[in-house]
């Protein structure tokens, strides 16, 4: 994902790459930041001195790990950048740290910066608003064999944005796993199953099930091209923004 958003960045007009950064122990480290994408030379060596990088940037693109996450919010606050999110498996523990590091930056996170997810997010919300409680819900997600956390952080988006819909807490109404012999399915829960394998992107669908008919919403994912282009348009949008923890239905105006 690091090298896809180098470049996106490269060729984006409006911006240019200020800094890479990865692990201390990463074997890229010190290397041409462009030529590592594919792309052209940069002069941008990755590197692990972030306080140096952001020093020359205005916006943080961060996808990794929840720690290393928590740890560029507090840098990007000190600097005043804004902090684009897309990193997954942040928890609820996370967003007390989040919500004071904008206080003094602009973060827009999102479990997935994808325009098209983001949509069908917004479709999921209106159509659990609309049907009635009896249509069960259960998200379906598959991802490549490496993705390290489940469900994904799309299917919780996707899941948060049903609870939202019907009104209800997610966390009150989510079933993870089913194993055994579980019983009915609980009224008003909210299923999630994950699938992993191969070199699959991202595929999720959601279904409202009720007696007689079923309906299926779903997205493809087929590049991770759509991620950066996302987190780009939310760094662009996020720069004339006041401080503040933004996602992305801020971006596109779905609110």
């Amino acid at each position: 994902m690091g090298r896809t958003l180098i470049r996106a960045v490269l060729a984006e007009p409006k911006m240019r790459l200020a800094g890479a950064l990865d692990r201390a122990d990463a074997k890229v480290q010190g290397q041409d930041a462009g030529l590592l994408a594919g792309a052209s030379a940069t002069g941008a060596l990755v590197t692990t001195d972030t306080a140096a990088a952001l020093r020359e940037a205005d916006a943080l693109l961060d996808f990794t790990a929840p720690a290393a996450t928590l740890a560029y919010a507090g840098l990007a606050a000190e600097a005043g950048i804004v902090h684009v999110i897309g990193t997954t498996g942040l928890a609820a523990e996370h967003d007390a740290a989040l919500k004071e590091a904008a206080k003094r930056s602009r973060i827009v996170r999102s479990g997935n910066m994808s325009l098209g997810v983001n949509l069908l997010a917004a479709l999921v919300k209106r159509a659990a608003a609309a049907l009635p409680a009896d249509y069960d819900i259960e998200i379906l997600e598959m991802h490549h064999r490496h993705k390290v956390d489940a469900p994904s952080g799309t299917a919780l988006l996707l899941g948060r944005a049903a609870a939202e819909g019907r009104g209800i807490d997610l966390a009150e109404h989510s079933v993870r796993t089913r194993d055994g012999h579980t019983g009915a399915r609980p009224p008003g829960a909210i299923g999630f199953a994950s699938l992993r394998g191969g070199s699959v992107v991202g595929e999720h669908s959601v279904f409202f099930s009720g007696e007689g008919e079923r309906i299926e919403l779903k997205h493809h994912a087929e590049s991770r091209d759509n991620f950066a282009r996302g987190a780009l348009r939310a760094a662009l949008w996020a720069f004339d923004q006041k401080p503040g923890l933004y996602d992305m239905a801020d971006v596109l105006g779905l609110r």
